[in-house]
């Protein structure tokens, strides 16, 4: 008993559903740790896989199966004209506009890529995103109504 005198002990009840919006934000969350993988690897020069499942029909047999295939992830960054890097922040397919008319962040050089990126997850993670993140959910839901 006297390593768990030690321990903080709480009495607590766990929730039966996650609001929303902390749903999205770990969704986002998740998303940007994977561009921050896929920059480091690119600075690395080391190649960045992350498997998922994909269920296909087998032709001879005529039985769905899953298979683990590589996942494709596509940068958010790019060289604009003038040779800096430009960060464009995504939630599914949206682009995220970060204030009004404005949808990209631009570096000074490739090595702020991945500290802005920590910076911005760590943003989504305080809430700090949460009405961009409406906004784009908002606009993926009047899609389907029309």
């Amino acid at each position: 008993m006297s390593q768990l005198s030690h321990l903080k002990l709480v009495a607590v009840k766990k929730p039966r559903n996650m609001p929303a919006i902390v749903i999205r934000r770990n969704k986002l969350g998740s998303k940007l740790w994977e561009q921050i993988q896929l920059a480091k690897s690119q600075l690395e020069g080391t190649p960045f896989v992350v498997m998922k499942y994909k269920t296909v029909k087998d032709r001879e047999t005529g039985l769905r199966k899953q298979v683990e295939v590589p996942k494709r992830i596509k940068p958010w960054w790019f060289t604009a004209q003038n040779g800096k890097v430009c960060l464009i922040l995504r939630y599914g397919s949206k682009t995220l506009e970060i204030t009004q008319g404005k949808a990209a962040i631009e570096l000074e050089k490739s090595s702020d890529l991945i500290p802005t990126l920590q910076k911005i997850k760590t943003a989504v993670e305080a809430g700090e995103l949460d009405h961009l993140i409406d906004a784009a959910t908002e606009a993926v839901r009047l899609g389907f109504r029309h």
